[in-house]
């Protein structure tokens, strides 16, 4: 049996074929990488907004509180120690509400910004995502021009193969 000769662009296609598919195993885990933060983060904003909730909930019942204490103490004879007392309390409350609102504000740029490392995580990970796809077909058309030895449809796989690149880069330096 005599042995065929093999086409030269057979291994370029073969070469090819290899880096495209350590480039898919590369946006599979980096995708997957992005996505699992992407979650974890909207995981932890979520929390942190259910604790501002929380804690605008509680300034908001001081603030009640201050205004009806306010209100008993206009009834109220004209007593110093009770006054003294009252007043007291409202300065308190008052304090409560100021100290809840700082809280707030705290809580709200955590949660900000776990949001803004979500949305940084979503946008590296579509990328991935979408070069996986292209470097798949692209895989496919090569193992497909291999088997036929059709050069046409390697030739084919080159502009896929290409855009599943530009993706994959896109995954890491985020150009567009």
């Amino acid at each position: 049996m005599a042995e065929e000769k093999k086409e030269p662009w057979l291994n370029q296609m073969a070469l090819a074929t290899v880096i495209l598919a350590v480039c898919a195993t590369l946006s599979t885990f980096k995708g997957g990488s992005y996505s699992t933060a992407s979650v974890i983060n909207q995981t932890l904003a979520s929390d942190q907004w259910a604790f501002y909730q929380a804690k605008s909930t509680k300034q908001h019942l001081y603030a009640l509180q201050v205004e009806q204490l306010k209100l008993q103490e206009m009834t109220l004879p004209a007593k110093e120690k009770i006054q003294s007392a009252y007043s007291q309390k409202i300065a308190d409350y008052e304090e409560q509400v100021k100290r809840y609102g700082l809280e707030k504000k705290d809580i709200e740029s955590k949660a900000r910004s776990l949001e803004d490392q979500r949305d940084d995580a979503q946008s590296h990970g579509k990328p991935f995502g979408v070069a996986v796809m292209f470097l798949q077909v692209a895989i496919l058309l090569n193992s497909i021009s291999g088997l036929m030895k059709a050069k046409r449809v390697w030739w084919s796989s080159i502009p896929v193969g290409l855009i599943g690149l530009i993706f994959f880069a896109n995954g890491f330096l985020g150009f567009f």
